[in-house]
């Protein structure tokens, strides 16, 4: 097996044609989803041009864009420190400057030592130098204003913003285009 087929990526389709996630975006190993088709729980839609793999006696196309058979609802978004910063936009909400997610921090908008909590509504994305001159005092008591306030994200929301992310079609192939309406809107 070559190394371009090892590095294959499948994007999975919830069964409505939507991406089960955009942030990130859903994806499997080519191994994971070819166990899945040939297990019935999901139908391939595209395979890989050109790319085959071989049992002794047959040849099968790797599989590109997979659909579940069954919907899956998506429920809250995880409260995590890489969802945080998407919601955010990969931008300190003190400053609007735009990081790599390294060079970010989060900031409890009222602080921990005056009763904040970690939660949704109380973190923003900081870079660290603001972070540092907020301190552990409120954006009002520091003087500094919060770009927006932070409130919980709902899966659609992040999605959103995952598609706003500049490098985000850098990373997508060819063959999942028709299946991921990046820029526009569907009419009904």
């Amino acid at each position: 097996m070559s190394a371009t087929v090892s590095n294959l990526r499948t994007l999975v389709l919830n069964a409505d044609m939507q991406p089960l996630s955009w942030a990130p975006l859903s994806v499997w190993n080519w191994q994971e989803a070819f166990v899945a088709v040939l297990q019935g729980r999901v139908t391939q839609l595209r395979s890989y041009d050109d790319v085959r793999i071989h049992s002794a006696t047959r040849a099968f196309e790797v599989p590109a864009v997979v659909a579940l058979k069954s919907y899956r609802k998506r429920k809250r978004v995880a409260f995590t420190r890489y969802h945080l910063f998407l919601r955010d936009e990969f931008r300190c909400q003190y400053c609007g400057q735009r990081h790599d997610a390294k060079d970010l921090t989060f900031d409890h908008v009222i602080p921990r030592s005056k009763g904040g909590l970690t939660e949704w509504s109380n973190i923003v994305a900081s870079c660290s130098a603001d972070n540092l001159r907020k301190g552990s005092r409120t954006p009002a008591q520091a003087g500094m204003r919060l770009m927006r306030q932070p409130v919980e994200p709902s899966p659609m929301q992040l999605d959103a913003a995952a598609r706003r992310m500049p490098w985000a079609k850098d990373e997508l192939h060819q063959t999942w285009l028709d299946f991921l309406y990046w820029d526009s809107e569907l009419q009904g």
